[in-house]
């Protein structure tokens, strides 16, 4: 069966969402900088670090983890401070 939604890999970067990761502290400009996307599609695209095998046993009832998607942290401060430019519908 399909699924209702699925990425878009020709999609392209936008904008950035919410302030860069170097001006909040997350990061000291290296490889390794928590990021929000919007896509030119309008989809968002998340950077943060792979804790899917970290949470995979304890999920919540309800929630999975397919076996092409990951579950990914970011810190509270890249989502509060993108807040403002995320839309509410």
């Amino acid at each position: 069966m399909p699924r209702p939604w699925d990425a878009d890999p020709s999609a392209e970067f936008r904008r950035r969402i919410g302030p860069a990761p170097l001006s909040l502290g997350v990061t000291k400009a290296g490889p390794d900088c928590p990021d929000m996307w919007e896509l030119d599609n309008g989809d968002i695209a998340v950077i943060g670090r792979d804790a899917t095998d970290a949470y995979r046993g304890r999920l919540p009832d309800g929630v999975s983890v397919g076996a092409d998607e990951r579950l990914v942290v970011i810190p509270r401060v890249t989502l509060t401070a993108a807040k403002p430019e995320i839309p509410d519908a």
